[in-house]
């Protein structure tokens, strides 16, 4: 995975889980991801360069905890993909095939 693949997935995680960071956790991702420098989130936080670094590397290994626990953007994800392919099938006339693979998501959802 290549830096910028790594920085959307962590942006997406946090768009999940950045809720349960503290607030320094939260105010140092979002200012690194609104491209501020280490150097500059910093000066704003009145703290080192390296505490900036190793509270980032903390709140990337618990973003990437919350998600190995809880799923939540690979449930998303498979759930948007289903439901794409059921608008597919429904934009190509396959109506029934669309109904069946609906209610099996719904099932796999807990919904029945």
């Amino acid at each position: 995975m290549d830096e910028l693949e790594k920085n959307e997935r962590l942006g997406d995680l946090f768009a999940y889980y950045g809720p349960l960071l503290t607030k320094g956790q939260q105010d140092y991702f979002e200012d690194y991801y609104n491209d501020l420098s280490l150097g500059e989130i910093a000066d704003n936080h009145h703290v080192s360069r390296q505490a900036v670094y190793d509270n980032l590397k903390r709140s990337s290994k618990a973003l990437e905890k919350y998600e190995d626990k809880l799923h939540m953007k690979r449930d998303y994800t498979r759930i948007e993909e289903k439901i794409t392919e059921a608008v597919y099938e429904l934009e190509h006339g396959k109506i029934n095939r669309a109904q069946i693979e609906l209610l099996k998501l719904l099932k796999q959802m807990g919904v029945e």
